[in-house]
């Protein structure tokens, strides 16, 4: 099954995380090397080089979500530029209309990264409406009208594309709901940036959270996008940089790493989009023609080209893996994959708690192989197939 020229352990888990481009990494050498200036130093030829090439990332991210330069504002990664819309919005909300209690709407499939975000915002008076999802993950837009006509909204959360089940929202659809009834619209595109088409205009987004290592560039980096006039109070406090909203001296490596990775995924998306779709439903025929009693969670149709979320009835997904030295996948989001509960999306989309563990996550990305995927099924087929013959209950059904 191994072939020679094969590299092992395989890596299946990039929604966790994504392998640094090697092109991301030259663009980004200079600036940990001999260009080290501190973009805010603007009395010396060492600040300019720094903030030119800032400038250049800027430019490079706005473009892939067809946004203005100057509407991009860099941030530690996604986590940081969620808390910042959210957080920001509400304060802001309060602001302009201390008699008014912020309400934000959102949906249950979101990343912990907004869900924690909106525990928090309730504990600080705000009120939360959060949303039910379908068996296919989508969030039910009249739904989401009622519960704007219900009481408007300060705010509106709902993500791109989801990291477990690699669902794709009707963004386009959620955003002109906000336009029309003048609510703002952030979502979360950490997952879909650089693997589906985004514009921020056409599909009425007035905020948009980006992370840099999960499109091939490095980790610690990200930015939020910020629609013009959109009120948004600063959250990190300390020299007034990123138009006020994001004090700190900016990571200049990274911000450069981040524009080299979103100029690559725009130029490369389509072509990268149709391979990683094949490869995905290369690996679903493999596991589905030998294995019974296995199933997709979440939209088939809207969904993320490099996704796959199995379930395998009656094998533990956590003893599943353990067979699986050799293959890098997941049983669920890397920010709660030391947590013993169940996987809050598939919960969500109405899997009990023993289908919910008994899930797998496979993320295919830009450097898997062909020859990898069909050795990954070969592995997960001898392992669930082994694992069963040891579950009683399996038995008792065939």
């Amino acid at each position: 099954m191994i072939r020679p020229q094969m590299n092992l352990p395989i890596y299946l888990d990039n929604q966790a995380t994504t392998q640094i481009d090697p092109r991301v990494l030259d663009a980004m050498m200079p600036h940990l090397t001999s260009v080290y200036g501190n973009a805010a130093s603007r009395s010396h030829s060492f600040g300019w080089a720094a903030e030119q090439a800032v400038e250049t990332a800027r430019a490079q991210v706005a473009k892939l979500i067809g946004a203005l330069p100057k509407e991009i504002v860099f941030t530690s990664g996604a986590t940081e530029s969620n808390n910042l819309a959210l957080k920001g919005v509400a304060e802001g909300a309060r602001e302009a209309h201390p008699e008014r209690i912020p309400h934000i709407v959102t949906q249950a499939t979101e990343h912990n990264a907004v869900l924690d975000v909106c525990h928090w915002l309730e504990k600080q008076g705000c009120r939360i409406t959060v949303l039910p999802v379908g068996p296919d993950g989508l969030v039910d837009l009249e739904a989401l009208r009622s519960a704007v006509d219900d009481d408007r909204p300060v705010l509106i959360s709902v993500m791109f594309a989801n990291n477990e089940v690699g669902t794709i929202q009707p963004a386009h659809e959620i955003g002109a709901l906000c336009r029309e009834l003048g609510v703002l619209f952030h979502t979360d595109a950490a997952q879909a940036a650089g693997k589906v088409p985004i514009d921020v205009s056409r599909d009425g987004i007035g905020l948009l959270s980006i992370s840099g290592h999960k499109l091939y560039g490095p980790k610690g980096v990200g930015a939020l996008y910020v629609r013009r006039r959109s009120p948004v109070a600063e959250q990190m406090h300390g020299g007034g940089h990123e138009r006020g909203m994001r004090s700190g001296t900016l990571n200049v490596p990274g911000i450069v790493g981040l524009g080299a990775a979103c100029e690559l995924a725009e130029a490369e998306m389509n072509a990268e989009a149709a391979r990683l779709g094949a490869l995905r439903d290369r690996l679903r025929a493999k596991l589905e023609t030998s294995l019974d009693r296995v199933h997709v969670n979440g939209s088939l149709e809207h969904r993320l080209p490099g996704n796959l979320n199995m379930t395998f009835e009656h094998v533990d997904s956590e003893t599943l893996m353990m067979g699986l030295k050799d293959v890098a996948v997941s049983s669920g989001s890397a920010c709660t994959s030391a947590a013993i509960q169940p996987s809050h999306v598939l919960r969500a989309l109405g899997l009990d708690e023993e289908a919910a563990h008994s899930s797998l996550r496979f993320g295919i990305g830009r450097f898997n192989t062909e020859e990898e995927i069909d050795f990954v099924a070969e592995r997960v087929i001898d392992v669930v197939r082994k694992l069963r013959q040891l579950s009683p209950a399996y038995a008792e059904m065939t």
